[in-house]
């Protein structure tokens, strides 16, 4: 039952600013075709886009894979100890069995590792709600930002956030996750679990 809750709730859950109006989306050969006479500018978007300047398709990290958005990890960072990490290339049914234990109290925050391959992503976003017994708890949601495709990693940070505290607030919360863009694609949606304990052990 609170499986598919959490799941209802995430697919529905990228709430609109009414305020906000996402630009017009460009490819890469689009914004390279725009002010051509402008020397300077095109020295300009050569520097910003790398090597994704030699035109949409160009960078493809994985051949296999037509996303745009490959979603790799999701890290535990807690200041003075070592990250934890979990993979997110495995099958989700794998995913929704993982957990984090997180000492009571503590401040940590979410990275997540994500590839941008073929074409410019616009205005990439990480929504995060958490669950205990069914009951909605915790939501963040996270603007990422806009990136051009290339080989290596990029890397989010999610604000610093609190862990719950107190003896009833140990136990087990899950997570449902979701990162998307402006054009409401869905890069990836995963469940998993985060165990608040009196100490890391």
């Amino acid at each position: 039952m609170a499986d598919e809750e959490t799941k209802q709730e995430v697919e529905g859950d990228v709430e609109e600013d009414p305020n906000y109006q996402p630009p017009p989306e460009k490819s890469i050969d689009e914004m390279l075709a725009a002010d051509k006479e402008d020397e300077s500018l095109q020295q300009y978007k050569a520097t910003l886009l790398g090597s994704a300047a030699a035109g949409s398709g160009a960078v493809v990290v994985d051949q296999n894979d037509q996303r745009k958005v490959i979603v790799k990890a999701l890290a535990l960072v807690v200041e003075g100890r070592d990250d934890v990490t979990m993979d997110l290339t495995e099958e989700l049914s794998v995913i929704k069995n993982k957990k984090f234990v997180i000492k009571e109290g503590v401040k940590f925050r979410i990275r997540i590792d994500f590839i941008v391959q073929r074409e410019i992503v616009h205005g990439l976003k990480y929504v995060q709600k958490t669950y205990r017994a069914g009951i909605q708890v915790d939501k963040m949601t996270h603007m990422v930002g806009s990136y051009a495709p290339r080989l290596d990693l990029y890397s989010t940070l999610t604000p610093v956030e609190d862990a719950p505290s107190g003896m009833i607030k140990r136990g087990t919360y899950s997570v449902g996750s979701l990162f998307t863009d402006d054009d409401k694609s869905e890069h990836l949606k995963w469940e998993w679990s985060i165990e608040i304990k009196k100490d890391w052990e």
